[in-house]
């Protein structure tokens, strides 16, 4: 038996989740061939096969976070040297690992009444048992399938189940006394939550709010949609942030210890909420952007995000972050700092309330923003003057001839 350990996937990652097996013991599998999905802090990827040669373990089930360097796949032979195997390098990931041979394994076997294209893997006390899809559906739609009774064949929990328990129908549900349901902190939401810390306790934060009569964008991206143009008042905030950031740059800089790195390029992140937790990729040269490919990059990037499909470059390399929670109808926040950036800002709901135009009263759109800064690298002034940049192209889009 040689074993195939779980490969540095580069990104500062030291762990990952099997998500999904896509072979079984007994398998022939080919050079490159998918063994598995798996899911990292940052994106699920695919595992290519590092040779060839026919599956003897599968060491990890499906759910299971497995270290890096931690054997996942016995292979009973294979077209590679004895002493030296090269773990796959995926695009991005680092330089290949060498390792030597490692102590055999007892290989686990499938149940008699699993097939080697569904196997169920045998779950540990207190666990459900399903199949690796049923897993991946569960893991989808946010389902703790240690809480739903299956309606299988011998208990195992089916795609019927899982949909059940997202639904809100009616299951039985395996709970403690008290009724307390348990969430493993992995994944995303496991990241999320320490690079979150991070920030907070390493940057200085500081937030000013602008409140702005938007009226005038809300128009301009009605008239461009009748137009059949692609727009949204995401991508105009999005646009006047790159005006603001090109009059104001200490806003678009990191600090790195020794110096402050001032980018003279955009990334441009774009938090989006996803099932598997907060994402924040990026839109990399987006002050060179039209607001219609603004439009069209961010609506891109907020769908692959939600279908699982970023990549972990995508989500990388940012220097500033806007996120709207006005789509969930807040008004403001005080959002924290994407780690390794200078500022972080929030759009609030679109409200038509009465404001002060032209010497009179009149019902016009108005928008809060919440701009989080890192105190370190901007000062009260250079924020407002940012956060005022953004407010006047918003409040008059014309404006932005006066300004670039």
């Amino acid at each position: 038996m040689k074993d195939f350990v779980l490969p540095d996937l580069g990104e500062g990652l030291t762990e990952s989740e099997i998500v999904e097996w896509h072979v079984a013991v007994g398998d022939r599998v080919t050079l490159n061939q998918t063994l598995a999905d798996v899911e990292t802090a940052k994106a699920i990827v695919q595992l290519p096969s590092p040779f060839e040669g026919v599956i003897g373990a599968l060491y990890a089930e499906p759910g299971s976070t497995v270290r890096v360097g931690a054997p996942i796949v016995g292979f009973e032979s294979a077209d590679a040297p004895a002493a030296v195997a090269r773990n796959p390098v995926l695009v991005g990931y680092g330089a290949p690992v060498e390792t030597g041979d490692r102590p055999k394994r007892k290989a686990r076997s499938l149940p008699a009444a699993a097939s080697p294209e569904q196997p169920v893997f045998v779950a540990p006390r207190g666990a459900a048992l399903s199949t690796p899809p049923v897993r991946k559906l569960a893991h989808d739609l946010g389902v703790d399938l240690e809480l739903v009774q299956g309606t299988g064949e011998g208990g195992t929990v089916t795609r019927e189940d899982v949909r059940a328990a997202a639904s809100g129908a009616p299951v039985a549900v395996v709970a403690s006394a008290a009724g307390d349901r348990r969430i493993p902190i992995k994944g995303v939401r496991k990241a999320t939550a320490a690079a979150m810390v991070a920030s907070a306790f390493t940057a200085p934060h500081v937030t000013e709010f602008l409140t702005v009569d938007v009226t005038r964008s809300s128009e301009l991206v009605e008239r461009l949609k009748a137009a059949g143009e692609r727009a949204s008042m995401l991508a105009v905030v999005a646009k006047a942030l790159c005006i603001a950031v090109s009059r104001n740059p200490s806003l678009n800089s990191r600090w790195d210890e020794t110096d402050i790195v001032e980018f003279a390029a955009v990334s441009l992140g774009i938090a989006v909420a996803t099932p598997r937790g907060l994402m924040v990729p990026n839109i990399p040269g987006a002050q060179g952007f039209t607001l219609g490919a603004l439009t069209e990059a961010i609506a891109a990037l907020a769908a692959k995000a939600r279908a699982g499909e970023i990549t972990p470059a995508e989500l990388s390399g940012g220097t500033i972050s806007i996120t709207n929670v006005g789509v969930f109808g807040v008004d403001a926040g005080t959002p924290i700092l994407n780690p390794g950036e200078a500022a972080i800002l929030a759009m609030g709901a679109v409200r038509r309330l009465p404001w002060e135009f032209e010497g009179q009263v009149a019902l016009r759109d108005v928008m809060t923003l919440s701009l989080s800064f890192d105190h370190r690298l901007v000062d009260g002034e250079q924020a407002a003057r940012f956060l005022t940049d953004i407010g006047r192209v918003l409040v008059d889009p014309a404006t932005v001839l006066a300004l670039v």
